[in-house]
């Protein structure tokens, strides 16, 4: 059985881009090539993917809705499914946004 050699403290590290969380896109300076494409992929682009996934459910939601009323959807039923996910995800990013100015107030308010 081979034996395995014991963890010490300098083995474990916290640098490293598996650590990284990226930047917010342009807040807080000119960037290099590097930064911008790191942005791109880190907190700011995750939140404006979601946020423009959110805009395009609550489009989908309207056309929906306009075609039921119209008498242009076939099926009620798809037409319910879409509005619902559209407010699920309205609540969702409700929710989070919400958790977010939290946290800024506790970090605000925290003494130094």
């Amino acid at each position: 059985m081979p034996t395995v050699p014991p963890i010490g403290v300098n083995d474990l590290t916290t640098t490293g881009p598996e650590w990284s969380v990226g930047g917010v896109g342009g807040v807080g300076g000119v960037q290099d090539g590097t930064q911008a494409t790191q942005g791109a992929n880190g907190f700011g682009g995750a939140l404006e993917n979601s946020i423009q996934s959110l805009d395009g459910l609550q489009a989908k939601a309207a056309d929906a809705s306009q075609a039921l009323a119209t008498g242009q959807a076939t099926d009620p039923s798809s037409v319910v499914m879409t509005i619902e996910r559209a407010r699920l995800a309205m609540q969702l990013a409700s929710q989070v946004r919400n958790k977010a100015v939290e946290a800024y107030t506790d970090i605000f308010h925290t003494q130094v």
